[in-house]
């Protein structure tokens, strides 16, 4: 019979690994704006709908020479058609543009519309003559008649054809062609050709991906543009291939190294805190926690791979904070600290870290689900291997005086009286001090912060400063033809306000308004969709969606204080004049995103720091014979958290995504720490009492491995966690010196006998 169930076991036991293998093999991640900003907010419809309209956050490929015009000459110039032609065939790009295919484009239909404009002008002087002598006029009535049929024609197009004559034949291979159409007489740019010519020497390629690519397909796209631009062959002196999708990448490639770097650190520092302190013999069973947590983590690991659920930002501090938080239970269990009192606590503190799931941010609410399913998870593998652990060793044994030999005594009388008070009431001082701050902080949710420490971020500030701008906001325009005189004079008149009152700040990209300029002021409709026939399809397609319901105009906007940039984003929607009837518009794009997410983040600052301790405090109160012990927890939480919130304030550091939830992620270690504390002076036990001080050390050690990352924004939150650990033991302590109320539960350790009421230390 024991054959047979050790048998059983070992093949349950080969299932399980091979289950949970095969889920670590499908695992993924997402560093996408998905994953970094709430783009699924009914707030963000426009920036959804611009995406699926006219592509994604684009890469941008800037292309430098040392020689001005070197690439928009000679063979150069088919190469970069080239380029452009192989990027747009590229399987997730949804629209390109860029120098040499439109200038190819441009010149093309210039011959067309050349002699088109030529045809239409001898068609119109010829009928008028015919009409003149039809109607018997003598010949210099005639001629007159001719003349004056085409003089309003002039008026429209004749600019045209003058401006041409003296560029000769619009051919790539007529560099006067070149230099009349994309730079005025100084030599710089045109207006609206900057987007794609940004300066003589400088030319800019835009590769707009189809909307919502996750991260693999991001990553491979970038691959693919960067391999491109390798074998284009342009003689370039600086090739440059940045934006968003690229930073994604690049935060993908350190996601994936550092994962394991920090998880391994931080099962080293942890490991080193459990067997250097002594606080279990034999020294072998001081693995078992660590043991237990890890197969947490692998298990939890795989649901997300089963699940097909990727893992974003925040999984880089998953594991260093499930291990120093998540094996502190099985340590206690393995120590034999009394069961319910440790599986209330490990659940309060998967509900605290549960909480994060309020955040708008969803790599926080990511972080905040792996944590919870990793404590659980853990607390579960660790009773089981508790019943295999020697919970005692013959020096363990509950101490007549303490856990420190002396008991630990309340002070006595007026003087002692007095000192709790005054302890006490500087400690909620404190505490409520950081609460009242709390509005006041300054909150970081700007993306590239988030990847601060990122090297694809100093080819965005390149960009930048190459371009005037790093980011791209649009003015959405939604109707049933948005192409029709009045929407088209509209949309002229807001391009007009941008660039009158925002200059300095926002930069005019493209915008049907700006391609069809040629047609004057107050084109016809007839005149508007022989314009648009005349425009080159890739250039149609960044403004215009086919069935003519949807146009864009997109402004280039600098990387700024995200507060400065709401400001300028609610400036533009109060300036922007209203739309004619039957025509909708919203400002749309990565900036208004942003700019979303930050109202997000700043406006719910105490609902996230709350959520975690209200859901522990509820776990407790529910699961906890004795309510005083839930109560001084939730306390302590409070503290702890207000505490952090006033050295930040104290500091001029700077709240992000993750640390504005600190309610949440303080509640796990001042709940546990309060509790276990306060179970370890009621049975005056040496070793619990030192299980208490290792876990404290051994969280701290596993929040401190994360100041190891090259993220600025994981690298800080491990710093402040870590401190968060202090000031939670310090929380635990402080309030104990509250009157406690007596209960019918008594904090013993599972295997220890049952005191008389005179022996338990209150």
């Amino acid at each position: 019979m024991g054959k047979v169930r050790l048998l059983g076991g070992g093949i349950l036991m080969a299932v399980v690994v091979a289950v949970v293998v095969a889920g670590l093999a499908q695992v993924r991640t997402d560093t996408t704006t998905q994953s970094l900003l709430p783009v699924e907010d009914p707030g963000l419809e426009a920036s959804l709908e611009a995406a699926r309209s006219f592509g994604g956050d684009p890469v941008v490929i800037l292309a430098e020479t040392d020689e001005p015009r070197s690439l928009l000459q000679g063979d150069q110039i088919e190469r970069l058609v080239g380029l452009e032609g192989r990027l747009a065939q590229l399987p997730d790009v949804a629209v390109v543009y860029g120098p040499g295919t439109v200038l190819n484009q441009v010149a093309g239909q210039a011959q067309n519309m050349m002699a088109a404009i030529a045809g239409r002008r001898n068609a119109l002087r010829a009928g008028a003559e015919q009409r003149a002598e039809k109607a018997g006029l003598s010949p210099a009535k005639v001629k007159q008649a001719g003349e004056q049929a085409i003089k309003a024609y002039d008026v429209r197009y004749g600019s045209l054809l003058v401006k041409a004559l003296p560029a000769g034949l619009p051919t790539l291979r007529n560099p006067r062609f070149v230099q009349a159409v994309v730079f005025d007489e100084d030599g710089r740019s045109r207006q609206q050709w900057r987007f794609v010519v940004p300066s003589a020497d400088a030319v800019a390629i835009i590769v707009r991906p189809r909307e919502s690519l996750d991260q693999a397909a991001t990553e491979r796209l970038v691959e693919e543009v960067e391999e491109s631009v390798d074998k284009a062959g342009l003689e370039t002196s600086r090739v440059t291939v940045t934006g968003m999708p690229v930073v994604a990448a690049g935060l993908g490639d350190v996601l994936t190294r550092e994962i394991p770097l920090l998880g391994g650190i931080g099962l080293v520092l942890i490991l080193a805190c459990y067997l250097l302190l002594p606080w279990l013999s034999p020294r072998r069973a001081r693995l078992l926690p660590l043991v237990a947590t890890t197969v947490a983590v692998a298990g939890v690991l795989a649901a997300f791979g089963w699940l097909d659920h990727p893992l974003s930002l925040g999984v880089v501090a998953f594991l260093p904070i499930v291990l120093g938080t998540g094996s502190d239970f099985p340590a206690y269990l393995v120590r034999g600290a009394n069961r319910r009192q440790v599986v209330v606590t490990a659940l309060a503190a998967a509900a605290g870290f549960g909480a994060l799931a309020v955040s708008s941010v969803p790599f926080v609410r990511d972080l905040g689900l792996a944590l919870a399913s990793g404590v659980v998870a853990a607390t579960g593998v660790g009773l089981i291997l508790a019943r295999r652990a020697k919970p005692l060793s013959p020096d363990d044994a509950p101490s007549p005086g303490g856990d420190a030999g002396e008991p630990v005594r309340k002070p006595s009388g007026r003087n002692g009286f007095a000192t709790r008070v005054g302890i006490v009431g500087a400690a909620i001082a404190c505490a409520l001090g950081g609460w009242i701050a709390l509005p006041g902080l300054d909150v970081e949710s700007q993306p590239d912060q988030l990847a601060a420490g990122l090297p694809a971020l100093e080819d965005v500030r390149h960009a930048e400063e190459l371009v005037g701008s790093a980011g791209e906001v649009q003015v959405l325009v939604r109707g049933s033809d948005v192409t029709s005189p009045e929407s088209l004079a509209w949309m002229r008149e807001v391009q007009e306000v941008v660039v009158r009152r925002f200059s300095d700040r926002l930069h005019p990209i493209v915008s049907l308004p700006s391609l069809l300029s040629f047609l004057g002021d107050d084109p016809t409709p007839a005149q508007i969709r022989a314009g648009l026939e005349q425009l080159p399809p890739y250039l149609r397609g960044s403004v215009m969606r086919s069935d003519g319901r949807q146009a864009v105009l997109s402004f280039g906007i600098e990387l700024e204080d995200v507060e400065a940039q709401r400001t300028l984003l609610a400036d533009l929607r109060s300036a922007i004049p209203d739309p004619p009837s039957g025509v909708e518009a919203d400002l749309a794009g990565l900036p208004v995103v942003t700019s979303r997410s930050y109202e997000l983040v700043s406006g719910n600052r105490y609902l996230d720091a709350l959520a975690g301790i209200a859901a522990a405090g509820l776990v407790l109160l529910v699961g906890l014979r004795r309510r005083s012990d839930a109560l001084r927890a939730v306390v302590a939480a409070g503290l702890a958290t207000g505490w952090g919130f006033a050295g930040a304030w104290l500091l001029g550091v700077p709240l992000t995504p993750l640390t504005v939830a600190l309610g949440s992620l303080a509640t796990a270690t001042a709940c546990e720490f309060t509790i276990l504390l306060g179970a370890a002076k009621a049975s005056r036990t040496v070793l619990l009492g030192r299980s208490v001080m290792v876990a404290a050390v051994a969280a701290a050690c596993g929040y401190l491995a994360l100041a190891f990352s090259g993220l600025a924004v994981i690298r800080d939150f491990g710093l402040f966690l870590a401190a968060t650990v202090a000031l939670s033991f310090v929380a635990a302590h402080v309030v104990r010196m509250l009157p406690s109320a007596p209960g019918p539960e008594q904090s013993l350790p599972a295997n220890e006998p049952t005191k008389s009421p005179e022996e338990v230390l209150v």
